[in-house]
């Protein structure tokens, strides 16, 4: 075996060791390192290792009093995410369905992580010539409306610093690569309520997109439709427009949001 080889198998070992140790937590609420060493059938030097490092991530605290080790906030974090994405989820997919049937266009429903848009759900057209599926990947949110209507919301201070010492890659020659005019735009998009994708992040692709809020009027997510651009007319776009923003409006009010 090649040493590159070997040393990937070792890093998914490594891997595969903190989630199981992780796991053991479904039994117990604090444990120590000898517990957890015969649980997981590991050397103490290597579950000590495993520890100090999920400490390190959050996902791992040590008890002052005990000394034994319990789940951390990170954990907590992200049990709570996965809880709103699904209700997120719940309450966006019948409206979804209804935004697809009225324009027979994929929906997709989309977060905000960092500065990358990543896809959660979607609705498929029956078109045969259609949108690869994004679910479950993460892309530029600059050059995508889906991410520009969550970036759109967010304060000055808060875009400077999402993007400071960032590049602003070209994915094609409609991308907008200038920090000053991604700003201009994002303050348009805030104002009118909803964003385009005129194949900024792919060729002969185009999209409209419009935030979804939760109660407290924080914009968490976003909707879009997407479709090949010779479907994409000027026309049928001026017809989408007012759909997905009705249709964001109506995922909004389902997560307690009153306009």
């Amino acid at each position: 075996m090649k040493k590159s080889a070997k040393k990937e198998l070792q890093l998914v070992k490594a891997v595969d060791h903190a989630l199981m140790l992780l796991s053991c937590y479904t039994e117990e609420e604090e444990m120590g390192v000898t517990e957890l060493s015969k649980k997981l059938g590991l050397h103490k030097n290597n579950v000590f290792r495993i520890l100090a490092t999920l400490e390190l991530r959050g996902y791992i605290e040590q008890n002052p009093r005990t000394e034994a080790y319990r789940l951390g906030p990170k954990v907590f974090e992200l049990g709570l995410m996965f809880k709103y994405q699904m209700g997120l989820i719940k309450h966006a997919r019948p409206v979804m369905q209804e935004l697809r049937d009225r324009f027979n266009e994929t929906v997709y429903l989309g977060v905000l992580r960092d500065v990358y848009a990543v896809y959660i759900d979607n609705v498929e057209t029956t078109h045969t010539v259609r949108v690869v599926s994004r679910v479950g990947t993460q892309i530029p949110s600059y050059a995508t409306a889906i991410g520009k209507v969550q970036l759109a919301y967010m304060s000055q201070d808060e875009l400077e610093e999402l993007f400071k010492d960032r590049r602003l890659k070209a994915y094609t020659p409609n991308t907008i690569t200038d920090r000053d005019e991604l700003f201009e735009h994002l303050r348009q998009v805030a104002e009118q309520g909803y964003a385009l994708d005129n194949e900024e992040y792919q060729e002969d692709v185009k999209c409209v997109g419009a935030p979804i809020r939760d109660y407290t009027k924080y914009v968490v997510a976003g909707l879009s439709i997407s479709a090949p651009s010779f479907r994409m007319t000027d026309e049928r776009i001026k017809e989408m427009i007012p759909a997905v923003k009705e249709a964001a409006l109506a995922i909004s009010r389902h997560l307690g949001y009153m306009p």
